[in-house]
């Protein structure tokens, strides 16, 4: 069984770009991982993730939509049993867990960045089930493919513990991947097939109260775009110019190419939150660069076809305006740059997140 194909229309070019594009951009060969069929089919670099968070439903729905994710498959995942069944599985007869496995172009989203959703959607101190339903079965787990996974992984739990996010100790245990079997049919995209269901379920089980408590939940109700009068009031030239009209500032000439400050940088039109200092590295290509975004929830990613070249853009989803690009010549764990133009964002210091509203975003700078 396949789950529903969203193949990501983005084509990835290589290629050195001119300084007055925005960012250069070195070879990064990377080689394509095809460990089922879902992702034979897709022409660019695809890897793959698998998780397990309790309900596959509530951990399948999260990263839907999101670009440079090819598809999203709910099914069973690190048991010794073939081709089990949801009756085995739910049942607790089986050594399976209930998961959800990730197809994605790590050109275009880093696996950091998969992580960084998958722990903002259950309970990680929960060693015995997941909300309602308890058991082995709905325990959570990441199940890495490569090294690479396994060190992100191995990072993002140290950070969160650092963070102190949650009270009590994180008990995900990161698993070698083993094996994946796709749950039946009405199970994939679950909720959209059956959303009242869907959403009482995560509101009845407390899953949504949860999240509510530890994470920034409902950005689109907080940070929006403003009528283009107000945005000609209130931004610069340069910074309407960047922002509404895809221009490109000078390299080397821009706010915070040179910053080091600890803090987070914020959309210039609408406000959500964008990129951490502590993802920010020194690139030598005059703009700001960073490893990954805050949420590639609050992001888009649409092809960039100007000047006779293809690259991949970066605007805020939700000031719907240009940010920069992102190519694939970054450092690891990421191994991606987020080129991004200074006048398309504000800096807000660490010491000054909380009584701007940002408090829930502090435990991403170090």
């Amino acid at each position: 069984m396949k789950s529903r194909k969203k193949i990501l229309t983005l084509v990835f070019m290589t290629s050195f770009l001119f300084s007055f594009l925005a960012c250069s951009k070195a070879e990064n060969g990377k080689e394509k991982i095809s460990e089922n069929e879902e992702t034979s089919t897709y022409a660019g670099p695809t890897a793959l993730a698998t998780f397990a968070g309790g309900c596959f439903w509530c951990i399948e729905a999260p990263f839907e939509g999101i670009d440079g994710i090819i598809s999203v498959t709910s099914g069973y995942a690190g048991g010794k049993e073939k081709d089990p069944t949801y009756e085995q599985v739910a049942g607790g007869k089986t050594t399976h867990r209930e998961s959800v496995q990730i197809a994605f172009n790590p050109d275009i989203i880093s696996y950091s960045e998969l992580l960084d959703i998958f722990w903002q959607q259950f309970d990680p101190t929960d060693e015995g089930g997941s909300f309602y339903d308890r058991g082995f079965q709905y325990t959570s787990a990441i199940f890495f493919h490569d090294k690479l996974q396994k060190d992100a992984a191995e990072a993002s739990i140290a950070k969160l513990k650092k963070s102190e996010v949650f009270e009590k100790p994180i008990v995900t245990p990161i698993i070698k991947f083993t094996n994946f079997y796709p749950a039946e049919d009405y199970h994939q995209d679950y909720y959209k097939k059956n959303p009242d269901d869907y959403y009482a379920y995560r509101k009845g089980s407390g899953r949504d109260a949860f999240i509510a408590a530890h994470w920034p939940t409902k950005p689109e109700t907080q940070y929006k775009k403003p009528s283009e009068k107000e945005l000609k009031e209130r931004l610069s030239p340069l910074q309407f110019a960047v922002t509404m009209h895809e221009e490109t500032e000078r390299a080397f000439s821009n706010e915070y190419n040179g910053n080091k400050e600890k803090g987070i940088y914020v959309c210039i039109v609408s406000g959500a939150p964008l990129f951490s200092s502590s993802d920010k590295y020194e690139s030598y290509s005059g703009w700001p660069s960073f490893t990954k975004p805050l949420d590639a929830r609050l992001i888009d990613k649409p092809t960039d076809s100007s000047y006779g070249m293809v690259r991949v853009e970066v605007r805020s989803k939700l000031g719907d305006s240009h940010l920069g690009h992102v190519f694939n010549d970054g450092p690891e764990p990421t191994k991606l740059r987020y080129c991004m133009n200074s006048a398309a964002m504000r800096f807000i210091p660490k010491q000054n997140m909380e009584k701007e509203g940002y408090g829930k975003w502090l435990w991403t700078v170090d």
